[in-house]
């Protein structure tokens, strides 16, 4: 009998074990970049993966074309569909103990974008929002919004779905986004896939992991300078002060006769530090969940939320430090071009040296930067011509990217100096045959002897070159040009682009 029943409870746990064997099995899963109407980069073999039942084999199946891998023991699979030269429409179907379909998948340039509120900002928000929306009907260009929160270590899933350019959507895409991808899209004839991962007011530092800026020897003053300044901040009074700063602004919206003289919403300081404190959160959240899934290149529109509190200077190091690991995670070095930020009239921050930490981090291979310090707005950090920022940046893909040379697709950027006479000549590269001064003079040039003042100088241009003076100064040292927030300057090549930026000097600020 005790035999028997033994050979029971035995049976009993054997079936409860093939129970629970069978509710583990795990239906063939994908992360959301996988959807109906996406765009796989074409004329190379694309990375897929998901998740299935521990050694399950995968198949995927397109263009006629199988494809399969086995989920290894943590129930992780991937693998490579085959390159396809033609731009479809195609269905993917991937199966394994379930089948999922993905109907209206295209073939083209898939483009990654991503940034702070100026790559958020949307097309319904950016200059002649009617004109734009009108003529939006490309339905072979997409975008998918990366819309996953911040996290505190790797997702892998990610959230969102690819959307089909049309009148009735285009207003929620990126405009920086869209306007790039629609040149491209016209120029090249071929579909065009645009990811969007990009959250407003976020310091950069949020969007590389947080394993490689803590590794970088750059970025250790950087992170204890912060820890100093985490110590000495009032959490409470922060709070009480915003709280006030609210109840009035309120009031005056209130009393305002129209929106526009509203003034602007106050800022809650513990909120910022939140985000400046949110080392890695981004990447972890909205970046990891799209490796490694193909992309031709990236774009990328930040620097606002780093121009103050003293941490503009370490720019120089996060910006190659993000493409180098973006690039290094993806596995392959990707194009990648910046917009450098535009003229904007702010006081207390320091957008010149930003804008230099972008030029400077131009010594990292294949990498890009569009110039916009003509096209900001000096009283609204949003500018609207989010046209010519796309514009800008298609240039540079199309000439360094899709090797169209013929293209400009820079303005002058500094190369060196000398000093001559009573002057210093500044040469230039990115002339495009040419330097141009636009109407009004040309200005936004200082100038200083060993003394270190700046005085405003008198410049000429002479072919590739401008010389500089001033009748103040004997023996000159350093030359500046559009070293301000919001400068004057009027220095273009012949293509219209505008002149980076730039000093030649070192010298740390006062």
């Amino acid at each position: 009998m005790p035999s028997m029943r033994m050979s029971s409870i035995f049976k009993g746990l054997v079936a409860a074990a093939a129970v629970g064997l069978a509710s583990l099995r795990a239906d063939v899963r994908l992360p959301a970049i996988f959807s109906d109407h996406m765009v796989l980069q074409q004329k190379q073999e694309c990375a897929i993966w998901g998740w299935a039942s521990p050694g399950e084999k995968v198949n995927a199946a397109i263009a006629g074309r199988t494809r399969s891998a086995e989920a290894n023991s943590a129930g992780r699979w991937v693998m490579k569909l085959p390159a396809l030269t033609e731009p479809g429409p195609y269905t993917l179907t991937i199966s394994g103990e379930n089948r999922i379909t993905i109907v209206d998948v295209l073939a083209g340039e898939v483009w990654l974008g991503s940034g702070q509120s100026n790559m958020e900002l949307t097309v319904g928000q950016a200059r002649d929002f009617a004109g734009e929306k009108a003529a939006a009907n490309f339905p072979r260009l997409r975008m998918f919004k990366e819309e996953s929160p911040t996290a505190s270590s790797e997702q892998f899933v990610g959230k969102g779905r690819w959307v089909v350019c049309s009148p009735e959507v285009v207003g929620r895409f990126s405009a920086t986004l869209y306007f790039f991808g629609r040149e491209l899209h016209r120029f090249l004839a071929t579909p065009v896939g645009l990811i969007n991962s990009s959250v407003g007011g976020t310091p950069i530092e949020s969007w590389i992991p947080a394993e490689a800026q803590h590794g970088s020897e750059r970025l250790k003053p950087f992170f204890a300078e912060a820890r100093i300044a985490a110590a000495n901040f009032d959490a409470a009074a922060a709070q009480e002060k915003y709280e006030r700063e609210l109840a009035a602004w309120r009031e005056a919206v209130a009393a305002a006769k129209a929106p526009r003289a509203a003034p602007r919403k106050p800022v809650n300081l513990n909120e910022v530090r939140a985000r400046w404190s949110d080392v890695g959160g981004l990447f972890n959240g909205k970046i990891a969940p799209l490796i490694p899934f193909a992309i031709r290149g990236a774009v990328w529109y930040q620097g606002e939320a780093n121009a103050g509190n003293d941490k503009a200077r370490f720019y120089q190091y996060q910006l190659p430090l993000l493409v180098t690991e973006w690039r290094r995670r993806w596995g392959y070095d990707f194009p990648f071009a910046w917009v450098q930020l535009p003229n904007f009239a702010v006081s207390g921050r320091d957008w010149p040296l930003v804008r230099e930490g972008m030029l400077r981090s131009l010594a990292v291979p294949h990498t890009g930067m569009t110039v916009n310090i003509d096209i900001g707005d000096p009283h609204e950090i949003h500018a609207g011509n989010k046209q010519e920022i796309g514009r800008r940046l298609s240039l540079w893909a199309l000439a360094e990217v899709y090797q169209h040379h013929e293209i400009a697709w820079c303005g002058p950027l500094f190369a060196s100096y000398e000093k001559r006479d009573r002057g210093i000549v500044v040469r230039f590269k990115h002339t495009a045959g040419g330097l141009v001064v636009k109407s009004g003079g040309l200005q936004g040039f200082m100038i200083a002897a060993e003394d270190r003042r700046w005085r405003p100088a008198t410049a000429r241009v002479d072919g590739d070159t401008v010389i500089v003076t001033s009748a103040e100064i004997l023996e000159p040292v350093a030359v500046r040009y559009a070293w301000e927030n919001n400068p004057a300057c009027s220095l273009h090549n012949v293509a219209g682009l505008p002149a980076s930026p730039f000093r030649t000097d070192d010298w740390p600020y006062p």
